[in-house]
């Protein structure tokens, strides 16, 4: 089990400790919610838990098949809705930088939807996953 630590800074803004590590992460509100804008917001970092999550059970899942996915990228766009103010849909494109048999991409895809970051998420918030093999 992972254990955190979260500040309140002051000025919209926290800083999350990694107990084990020591590493931290701060956020801040976003401009158009009172804050400052100068690091990742709480709604952007679940995002970027939902592409690097996928990112990472894919690299697992592909790694038994001598594959690695060293250059994968995902970009990611965050909607927020209003009433109520939550994220609405995420879109992400993950891109690879070569390509690869059927099999390989239905494991790929298969395992990418199947993160426990994914499947911890809302089904209300609508999630547009593209997959790009160069």
């Amino acid at each position: 089990m992972n254990s955190f630590e979260i500040k309140y800074n002051g000025n919209l803004r926290t800083s999350a400790k990694h107990l084990e590590s020591g590493e931290i992460i701060n956020t801040d509100a976003p401009k158009d919610n009172h804050g400052l804008g100068e690091c990742f917001s709480p709604t952007d970092l679940v995002c970027i838990s939902l592409a690097s999550c996928m990112l990472t059970i894919m690299a697992i899942s592909v790694k038994k098949h001598g594959i690695e996915l060293d250059g994968t990228s995902a970009s990611v766009k965050k909607t927020m809705g209003s009433a109520p103010r939550m994220i609405s849909q995420i879109d992400i494109i993950i891109t690879f930088p070569e390509s690869y048999t059927d099999k390989i991409k239905m494991i790929l895809e298969k395992s990418a939807l199947s993160c426990p970051v994914h499947k911890s998420l809302s089904e209300k918030i609508v999630k547009n996953i593209d997959f790009i093999y160069n």
